[in-house]
């Protein structure tokens, strides 16, 4: 082989083993945003409807605070999965449905996100009447925990049956919508 060849030879191994050390590198960096920062997740259920719907793509950030109302994705208390819920109650709240009014420390909020049906049931109560004791024992959600409801409260296993969520168990909030592409966007 002539001095050529070998030189040719010699930058086409040095540029695979750039290009190897790039891939490594993207790896590298795409597993540690993944394991700290943010990850994708598919919506399982109807349980959020209409806010999600079975089989949404969503990018959850896994370092942002955690504020009423937002949505969370969370190991679930009562089976090996993961469920997706709209956080009510913060630590510190007392939280109160009446008459499918959600009260918060005393003060009323519209909920525009949840499930209502259609004008045939609109004579049923979405949420049933309740206060944070009768499904939690505490009368204030205490530090490190949360209260969650899904969207679709006739489809929702949530605090209404397995009680308050520990900070430890939430993955990350919703921030963002990847598929179905026409609903691709920030969620409302």
């Amino acid at each position: 082989m002539n001095k050529e060849g070998h030189t040719m030879k010699s930058a086409f191994k040095k540029e695979i083993l750039s290009l190897l050390k790039l891939f490594l590198l993207m790896l590298i960096i795409v597993f540690i945003c993944q394991q700290f920062l943010f990850t994708p997740v598919a919506v399982k259920g109807e349980s959020m409807s209409p806010t999600f719907e079975n089989k949404d793509r969503l990018i959850i950030d896994k370092v942002s605070s955690i504020d009423r109302f937002d949505v969370v994705v969370f190991h679930a208390p009562d089976v090996d999965k993961q469920y997706i819920k709209r956080v009510i109650g913060v630590p510190g709240d007392h939280i109160e449905m009446k008459d499918d009014v959600l009260y918060v420390n005393g003060d009323a909020y519209d909920e525009p996100y949840v499930n209502k049906g259609n004008d045939h049931i609109l004579y049923y109560k979405v949420t049933e009447d309740f206060t944070l004791e009768k499904y939690t024992g505490q009368k204030v959600i205490p530090n490190g925990y949360y209260f969650v409801l899904g969207d679709n409260r006739w489809k929702s296993n949530d605090s209404r049956n397995f009680g308050l969520i520990p900070d430890e168990s939430i993955i990350g909030k919703v921030q963002f919508r990847i598929f179905p592409l026409e609903n691709m966007g920030i969620p409302d």
